[in-house]
C-alpha cells in the first residue's frame, strides 16, 4: 500500500437507537460524537437507522411475497404463453 493516501482504519461503535443495540468494529468512517464503551475506552459513535437487531429479515418479521401465486393468477387471466 502507498503510504499517506489511505484513510485511518480504527475502532468505531455503530449504534442502532431504535433497537437499543450497539457493536464495536473497525471502520474508516468518522464521527464527531463519541461514546464510552464497555471496556472503558472512548470511541467515535455512528448512529444507524437499521441494524441486524431491527431489520425485518434478520428479526423474522419479513413478509414473504407469494410470487408463485402471482404467476399462476397471471396465467389464468391472460393465458400461458405457448
Amino acid at each position: 500500500m502507498k503510504p499517506g493516501i489511505h484513510p485511518a482504519y480504527r475502532p468505531v461503535v455503530f449504534r442502532d437507537k431504535a433497537a437499543d443495540f450497539a457493536f464495536l468494529t473497525r471502520s474508516t468512517a468518522t464521527s464527531d460524537k463519541t461514546v464510552e464503551w464497555e471496556d472503558g475506552h472512548t470511541y467515535p459513535v455512528i448512529d444507524v437507522e437499521i441494524s441486524s437487531q431491527s431489520h425485518p429479515f434478520y428479526t423474522g418479521t419479513a413478509r414473504v411475497l407469494d410470487t408463485a401465486g402471482r404467476v399462476e393468477r397471471f396465467q389464468r387471466r391472460y393465458g400461458s404463453p405457448e
